[in-house]
């Protein structure tokens, strides 16, 4: 996420939930950590300067290292077809901002199956 308050309550949902995080500053390195550490979630917010969200969902769809981890949507996208077109690039989830804390939650935990 770019925005640096998003960020920080993601943080604090999942760090309450016991998650462990891995941040990257910018869509390039998503990527590249992806590939290096394989984490069993990425959460790629869709709407970012540079290369957005489809692009990078995209990318990481046609790395073999980087395949089969599960992307979740967390985006200010939230128009009619938006949700769809998230899918199609590939993410396995989509939640819209501003976030509810339960339905993310929940969202993370149906993607990860526990």
């Amino acid at each position: 996420d770019d925005d640096p308050d998003a960020l920080a309550m993601t943080e604090n949902i999942l760090s309450d939930q016991d998650f462990e995080l891995i941040k990257v500053s910018n869509a390039t390195e998503v990527g590249l950590k992806a590939a290096q550490l394989l984490p069993d979630l990425i959460l790629l917010d869709f709407l970012m300067p540079e290369i957005d969200g489809f692009q990078v969902c995209m990318a990481l769809r046609d790395n073999d290292l980087t395949r089969s981890i599960p992307i979740m949507a967390v985006t200010a996208y939230a128009g009619k077809g938006d949700e769809d077109r998230i899918l199609s690039a590939g993410a396995e989830a989509y939640v819209s901002k501003p976030i509810s804390v339960a339905k993310f939650i929940e969202s993370v935990q149906q993607v990860l199956h526990r």
